[in-house]
């Protein structure tokens, strides 16, 4: 396991206009997401105009870095993802530009009311050769406090580095029957309590 340089971007909002010409129209924010982190076409224009790319991840745009990487494995434990989001709210010359164009095009007030927001996530996978299969951790957090974030991604870096990831899944193989039968979100406060993490905290609704 390896843990990236990479780092949030330091500004919490786009101030810089993009450089459309017209008034966006509705297609321009459509499949908007509320509690997430996929970006609109609108949204893309603007990351590009303050110089904060934009990058593909399961077949939509988002600003995503990774956070740990791993070396190809086919067989213990296997990094599904850890990835560090964030999505901006805005400011400036940006947010003028947009409270303009949203007295003609209304749906353009979703991102005038957007806050930003940062979230951490990571998630630890496991498979081997008797055809065992299961997530170990998937741990997610959310939030509009950049320092929050940042706290918590400096209080799970250590855990991380420092977990034998084989040996917990196989202790959570052998505790199958407490949890398997749990749903969703029973089955992660149970692998949170067994690493010694509070519940995970995500999919937060961004507007104002």
């Amino acid at each position: 396991m390896i843990l990236t340089e990479n780092k949030f971007y330091a500004n919490a909002n786009w101030s810089d206009p993009c450089e459309l010409t017209e008034v966006p129209d509705s297609n321009m924010v459509e499949l908007f997401d509320q509690n997430g982190y996929r970006l609109t076409h609108l949204e893309v224009l603007y990351g590009e105009s303050n110089q904060q790319l934009p990058v593909e991840h399961r077949k939509e745009m988002t600003i995503k870095k990774d956070w740990f990487v791993q070396e190809e494995k086919t067989s213990g434990a296997v990094l599904n993802h850890a990835a560090l989001f964030e999505r901006k709210g805005y400011d400036g010359e940006a947010l003028n530009q947009l409270k303009e164009w949203a007295k003609i095009n209304n749906t353009l007030y979703k991102l005038v009311r957007y806050r930003s927001k940062w979230g951490i996530d990571f998630s630890m996978d496991y498979t081997d050769q008797d055809g065992n299969a299961l997530e170990v951790l998937h741990y997610e957090f959310d939030g509009f406090d950049y320092s929050e974030i940042l706290e918590m991604k400096l209080k799970l870096e250590p855990l991380i580095l420092s977990t034998d990831w084989e040996f917990a899944a196989k202790k959570l193989l052998s505790q199958k029957d407490k949890w398997h039968h749990l749903d969703f979100f029973a089955q992660s406060d149970y692998k949170c309590a067994f690493f010694g993490l509070g519940s995970e905290r995500f999919k937060m609704v961004a507007w104002e």
